[in-house]
């Protein structure tokens, strides 16, 4: 009867043990979450403010009363619009462009056999310790010798393949079992059609994560983009909030719409492909 009675305070006691752990790590990350969310309450808050409202001193969290005379002003008075055209195109191209070279890098360096293949690989890993800034003036030069300033090709182009996706996919296509490739050949599969029918399929979620890293990396670029896009109306949206601080004196209500309409598109963005996300990082820890 004892050792019943010890055996299932013990079955009790890790029980507990368990859920209060859970508990603690569920109210961390929930606690996490909501620090993360407050500074979008507030943006949110402060456009859908009042002119007055927004110079107010103190955190006015329930703008009352609640206008969207800013977002009206913001469209009127200023080329938003065309910033997010801007922004969104270049992105997407950026996007496109990188997951198709990178991919195919990645695929000629583990699924293809060819001399020099590590010297490449270490080439794309040394190229790494190449800070970005001291390339700046080489890529203008170029892209000034090619005729594309004040284009998008001008911000694209110099980006449509680095080393960070090249790493990625290689570690992730080095771990396809090689017993698939070798049954893709005996039904008589090209090494265009593997890459195309077997190799992309099974790396969707890698590919999504490394959509989303570059699509967020390309939407905040700040630099290059205001080095070589030369007319306000080709401008992209991060410097389009810089613009309307600069022009509108302090306006915190119009500074936090343009924010918000910066940063928006990436937190939907980020809500429709999570679930790829943690899958790519789920299989990333597997293999």
């Amino acid at each position: 009867m004892s050792d019943a009675t010890a055996s299932s305070r013990f079955e009790f006691g890790a029980l507990t043990d368990v859920s209060l752990r859970s508990v603690l790590v569920h109210v961390a990350m929930y606690g996490a979450g909501v620090v993360f969310l407050l500074p979008y309450v507030y943006m949110v808050s402060t456009s859908l403010s009042t002119k007055q409202a927004a110079i107010q001193p103190g955190m006015n969290w329930i703008p009352s009363p609640v206008t969207f005379a800013t977002y009206v002003r913001l469209l009127s008075e200023s080329q938003v619009v065309a910033w997010t055209i801007n922004t969104i195109v270049i992105a997407s191209v950026t996007t496109f462009l990188v997951l198709l070279f990178d991919s195919m890098v990645a695929f000629s360096l583990t699924r293809l056999d060819w001399p020099g293949q590590r010297l490449i690989l270490g080439v794309v890993v040394a190229s790494f310790m190449v800070p970005g800034f001291v390339n700046i003036i080489p890529l203008y030069t170029f892209i000034s010798n090619l005729g594309l300033l004040n284009s998008y090709l001008a911000v694209i182009f110099p980006f449509v393949a680095g080393p960070l996706g090249v790493f990625m996919l290689v570690q992730f296509f080095d771990n396809i079992p090689d017993e698939i490739q070798e049954a893709a050949r005996l039904d008589g599969f090209s090494a265009f059609r593997i890459y195309t029918h077997i190799v992309l399929p099974l790396s969707r979620s890698i590919l999504t994560a490394l959509g989303l890293f570059i699509f967020v990396w390309s939407w905040n670029q700040f630099l290059w983009p205001l080095i070589v896009l030369q007319e306000e109306a080709k401008y992209t949206l991060p410097i389009g909030v810089v613009i309307i601080q600069d022009t509108f004196s302090f306006q915190p209500a119009l500074t936090m719409a343009g924010a918000l309409v910066a940063s928006g598109p990436l937190f939907v963005l980020f809500l429709l492909v999570q679930d790829q996300l943690i899958s790519a990082v789920e299989m990333q820890g597997v293999t």
